[in-house]
């Protein structure tokens, strides 16, 4: 009888949820989004750039003009934006990593369908989680290069997405232009130079490289608002735009300055919508959002229920919260580069805590080095021959604490950390962030090898085994990782090198290489540490050791690793051998020897690049993309 009962009410659910989205009232939704742009469109005040048909969407639509996302780089980006929760809570905040999460956990669009929605993608998803192909069969009808809102049942609303390619960084190594027409092209000799960018030819032709894929991205855009028109479906859908990140060239995509975060947002309410909308055709809303609203404002918008677990706040519709006073942003590994730095944003002020202060903005990167102005960058910088604009980019090393007024300095070149007058402001947005980082549980602190191992071990969810004071007590690790890059704390970080918790112990290890010099004076601590159990903190300890004081048996250590058969602690043996740049060299003969048997791809970045840099021979890398757009330039 109970069984019964069940399958009468799933139908009547099911039958609510058709009729919801057959209702007349119920509006469409497309989304088109873009890689890699930053506010550099016509509509956002950029003079120099050529975007006719987002300018005339912006128009006709209402301009967020404070819109960030969550992450600088591509698939912790989209994480949030599918699952409308911060991927520093889930662990999907490195690149490429696939940490799993709960069932619970569902890309929004699965909310959408359950009320009768169809639901297509075209066609990237890129969700940086084990669990992506749940999700991606949850949440979409159709997601492949063939996904159209046609596909749908007659008289079906839908929700479908458009993921244009035409801006991603990849586009502007290439050598094959756009596909513009020759009025439509940019000038180098006009084009803008950010002042973090020395003013060379290289610098002009990335720019306006830039520029020619937005346009071309706006032309795209043009042609699928046509197909809208021409189905009569103009006046029946909600239309969004919006970019997954920041600009995919030096200081953009990775970093988490407004070149990194911030993003254009428009969203078009048709006449019958436009009681949602929070301005009028043309306006503009300064309120602070994440793309990771996005998933509960189109619920909001829809009438549907915001799930409690979400992160994200709707920022329209019935369901719509108080504005928020902060943005937080995030970045971590991305492909073999280490990082780890955080973010808070209010409506002037940005704070960024690099919690790796010893390492460049612009340390290198196999794939972004094909860029000819990264290159660029990186030989002027050590020749001595960039500003202190341009140094905020490309110095050998970057501030523990960083704090910038956007009115006055909109392009954030100038920190005023240390500035008494900024004081308050300060305090507030650095007490701000570590509140976040507490209430949000970031597990971006805990090392990746030691996330997965305890994923393994206790088969639970990374975001699960968080929340246990046994695996990660956030607290204490909270106050070490704090103190890396302040002064005289090189003595508590080799009392750390004791603590019973592996990640404790790991940032104390990033605290001494962070302390460059210093660290020699913790020297027996940090030799001991070559026998810890979590490989991390070996690896760290062995780094510093031969790093200041020119340990050869520690740097035969890292070199033997390699030779191991886990990928993990290959890439950060690699890398940490890449960075110790000429301290390497006496065990260039056992790098050379190892990279045959490396299979793991940002592992052989880093030993190529080593090889490279200590033989003074060409990266196979770059050699590789030089090869192949001869070939793409032959076919011509």
């Amino acid at each position: 009888m109970n069984k019964i009962i069940r399958s009468l009410a799933a139908l009547m659910l099911a039958s609510l949820a058709t009729s919801h989205a057959s209702d007349a009232a119920c509006p469409n939704i497309l989304w088109i989004s873009c890689e890699d742009t930053s506010p550099w469109l016509g509509f956002c005040g950029e003079k120099y750039a050529r975007t006719p048909n987002l300018d005339a969407l912006a128009q006709r639509g209402v301009y967020f003009n404070n819109a960030y996302v969550t992450a600088p780089v591509c698939s912790p980006s989209r994480f949030a934006i599918i699952t409308g929760t911060y991927a520093t809570s889930y662990g999907t905040q490195r690149l490429r990593s696939h940490f799993a999460v709960p069932d619970t956990i569902k890309g929004f669009p699965t909310y959408l369908r359950q009320a009768g929605y169809y639901c297509s993608n075209r066609v990237k998803t890129d969700y940086n989680t084990s669990a992506e192909q749940r999700i991606i069969a949850e949440s979409w009808d159709e997601s492949s290069g063939k996904a159209h809102w046609r596909n749908r049942k007659p008289g079906q609303s839908f929700f479908a997405v458009f993921n244009l390619t035409e801006t991603h960084q990849g586009q502007v190594f290439e050598s094959t232009p756009p596909k513009l027409d020759p009025a439509e092209r940019h000038d180098p000799a006009t084009a803008p130079v950010p002042p973090y960018y020395p003013d060379t030819p290289t610098a002009r032709r990335t720019m306006a490289r830039v520029h020619d894929c937005i346009t071309a991205v706006d032309k795209h855009v043009a042609r699928i608002l046509a197909e809208l028109e021409s189905d009569g479906l103009k006046d029946d859908t909600i239309v969004f735009f919006w970019p997954d990140h920041g600009q995919g060239i030096p200081r953009g995509k990775r970093t988490i300055w407004d070149t990194g975060l911030k993003i254009p947002l428009v969203i078009y309410f048709p006449e019958k919508y436009r009681h949602l909308a929070p301005a009028a055709p043309g306006g503009t809303c300064d309120r602070l959002v994440t793309l990771m609203d996005l998933g509960p404002t189109l619920l909001s918008l829809l009438e549907l229920p915001v799930p409690p677990h979400m992160q994200g706040r709707a920022f329209l519709g019935k369901a719509a919260v108080s504005p928020r006073d902060y943005v937080f942003g995030a970045r971590d590994r991305v492909d073999e580069v280490l990082e780890l730095a955080r973010s808070v944003r209010d409506k002037r002020y940005l704070y960024i805590r690099n919690f790796m202060p010893d390492l460049s903005w612009n340390q290198p990167e196999a794939y972004s080095d094909q860029l000819e102005l990264r290159r660029e960058i990186a030989k002027l910088a050590a020749a001595g021959k960039l500003n202190a604009a341009q140094l905020s980019y490309a110095a050998p090393t970057k501030p523990a604490e960083a704090l910038y007024d956007t009115e006055k300095d909109p392009w954030q070149v100038k920190n005023v950390a240390s500035d008494s007058e900024y004081r308050p402001v300060l305090e507030r947005l650095r007490k701000a962030l570590r509140d976040w980082q507490t209430e949000a549980r970031d597990v971006g602190l805990i090392h990746e090898w030691q996330a997965t191992k305890l994923c393994e071990q206790t088969k639970k969810p990374l975001v699960e085994l968080a929340r246990e004071e046994e695996y990660f007590p956030l607290a204490r690790v909270l106050d070490t990782a704090w103190r890396v890059g302040l002064p005289g704390q090189v003595e508590e970080f080799a009392r750390c090198l004791g603590d019973s918790d592996p990640t404790v112990r790991y940032w104390a290890a990033i605290g001494l290489r962070a302390a460059g010099r210093e660290a020699a004076a913790a020297k027996d601590a940090l030799k001991k540490a070559l026998a810890d159990e979590s490989l991390p903190v070996r690896i760290e300890a062995a780094g510093v050791l031969v790093a200041q004081c020119d340990d050869h048996a520690a740097l035969d250590r890292l070199a033997g690793m390699l030779a191991t058969d886990d990928e993990l602690a290959v890439l950060y043996a690699a890398r940490t051998l890449q960075l110790l740049g000429e301290k390497s060299r006496p065990a260039l003969p056992a790098i050379q020897t190892a990279l045959p048997g490396v299979k793991q791809m940002y592992a052989r970045w880093c030993i190529q690049g080593t090889i490279a840099t200590l033989t003074g021979t060409e990266n196979p890398v770059f050699e590789a993309r030089a090869k192949a757009a001869a070939r793409k330039k032959g076919k011509r």
